[in-house]
């Protein structure tokens, strides 16, 4: 299972939260879980029999307890696959920021909303509909 259709989950992303604020036991998974999402014991067994069999995840026995943690080689794997897409739009968003920066005004609209033809090329005329008298200027 690819990590975006691992994460897609919301219940799945939050196990991930919570286990990568430290090693949690089943059991108090369950409570968070089932307190935030309204789901059973066994739904939530699920998500993570889910999140270690993608690799998320890992289980070990503690006493009566299975204590789980979240597996650091599969965070590195979502940092690859995201880090393609940044590189995408890493170019885009410079662009943006340029434009941004620049400052670039809108060009003004008329009283109906429409930019005249001379607005839309950039040049900045006085409108028959907002200035009825042109003349007295």
């Amino acid at each position: 299972m690819h990590a975006f259709d691992v994460l897609g989950d919301p219940v799945r992303r939050r196990l991930t939260e919570l286990l990568a604020a430290g090693d949690r036991t089943a059991g108090a998974l369950t409570d968070v879980i089932g307190h935030e999402f309204g789901i059973s014991q066994p739904a939530v067994s699920r998500h993570l029999r889910v999140l270690r069999d993608a690799g998320f995840a890992s289980a070990v026995p503690r006493g009566t307890a299975r204590v789980y943690r979240l597996e650091p080689r599969a965070v590195e794997e979502l940092d690859r696959a995201v880090e393609r897409y940044r590189a995408l739009w890493a170019q885009r968003l410079d662009a943006l920021a340029t434009e941004i920066a620049r400052g670039r005004p809108r060009p003004p609209e008329t009283a109906h909303g429409r930019r005249t033809r001379d607005t839309a090329r950039g040049r900045r005329t006085r409108d028959a509909v907002t200035d009825p008298h042109p003349e007295e200027h």
